[in-house]
């Protein structure tokens, strides 16, 4: 397997592939390269509909000009755990998602620790075991739990035996995210109508807090919707 960086020719490959619908691993089969490198090259620049090869060209060659800077702390090492995963091939797709959810706003350290437990098998770790793969403070770990339990993103259970919590996640992560969702806007929604009646419907103001509302409930609906047919189809197959 080739080593070294994406060169011009590559992105260009890559490029094509993306807009001829090829998923990363086809993409990668053709580059001779692995799957993870061409996801988070597209990661990287723009994702896949906004990935232009030239762009990404670009982009890398002002990478590489700028000043090096001290690196961050490390991804969460590969722990062994004797299913022969190549930690390196784990190490770029931990790198990778972890872009993508900072990409949609979630604070890097948070991204971090939930990305930690999301490459370990298990799916539960510690407080002591994120401090000590990611290299970070009990304080930097306890407001990343806080924030991801809030969003329903994790849960919390004890170590078996010990006082000890462990934080744990499981393949129905972004369902209870999405429940959590629906209760926020649920409760968002009665606090915006009542604001679009205090200001006035009539008023801009007003208006825009009752077309918020509606937006809302609308969202909500679907979102609930979805979990319902997630909710039937896990049932089907068990």
């Amino acid at each position: 397997m080739p080593g070294g960086r994406l060169t011009d020719g590559d992105r260009r490959q890559i490029a094509a592939g993306l807009a001829e619908g090829l998923g990363y691993t086809e993409i990668g089969r053709r580059l001779d390269r692995p799957a993870s490198t061409i996801m988070r090259e597209v990661a990287r620049n723009g994702g896949p509909e906004g990935y232009r090869a030239d762009l990404a060209q670009d982009a890398t060659r002002h990478r590489a000009r700028r000043p090096k800077q001290a690196p961050s702390p490390a991804l969460p090492p590969v722990a062994t755990d004797g299913r022969g995963r190549d930690p390196q091939v784990v190490r770029e797709v931990a790198e990778t998602v972890t872009t993508l959810i900072e990409q949609q706003g979630m604070p890097t350290m948070t991204a971090k620790v939930l990305v930690c437990l999301l490459v370990t098998d298990s799916g539960a770790l510690t407080a002591g075991d994120l401090v000590q793969q990611l290299g970070v403070s009990p304080a930097s770990v306890s407001h990343a739990v806080a924030f991801l339990e809030q969003q329903g993103l994790l849960r919390r259970e004890r170590v078996p035996g010990e006082r000890r919590e462990r934080y744990v996640i499981d393949g129905e992560i972004w369902l209870r995210s999405t429940l959590a969702a629906v209760q926020m806007h649920r409760a968002l929604v009665t606090e915006l109508r009542t604001a679009a009646e205090a200001l006035g419907p009539a008023t801009p103001a007003g208006t825009r807090f009752g077309d918020s509302a509606e937006f809302l409930t609308l969202m909500s609906e679907t979102l609930q919707q979805v979990v319902d047919q997630w909710q039937q189809r896990r049932a089907g197959v068990e």
